[in-house]
């Protein structure tokens, strides 16, 4: 199995689809209720689904990049402001956090081989 798209609820698509092209991703997908993107590097997607009520999402979407400091630098120069300034954290990752329009959490990160290698791994055969 390989997983292939998150969706994240949007209170306002137009808005929303403006955040995350600004980010840096590819439209693939576009119509009022629902779009997609592509991530430039690798062969994942995410998309948006316009809710029109009232809607709680507890998710947190993560973006990897091995350039995490300049990411975050470029988009501030963009004009997006972030919650968390990239900060090393005690499971060994490194993370900013931003929200999107519809509150979102997002979290851009660096993990490296601490992503699917930390030192405290576990291996639990069925």
């Amino acid at each position: 199995m390989k997983l292939n798209q998150v969706t994240l609820p949007v209170s306002n698509m137009e808005v929303a689809t403006d955040f995350y092209r600004r980010m840096g991703f590819l439209q693939i997908v576009d119509t009022p209720h629902y779009s997609r993107f592509e991530y430039p590097d690798g062969e994942a997607s995410f998309s948006l689904s316009l809710e029109e009520g009232k809607y709680i999402n507890g998710c947190v979407i993560y973006f990897e990049s091995n350039q995490l400091d300049k990411l975050v630098s470029d988009l501030k120069e963009k004009g997006f402001e972030f919650d968390q300034e990239p900060m090393d954290m005690q499971y060994l990752w490194r993370e900013a956090i931003i929200h999107d329009p519809s509150g979102n959490k997002i979290k851009l990160y660096w993990a490296g081989k601490n992503r699917l290698d930390p030192p405290w791994r576990v291996e639990r055969i069925v």
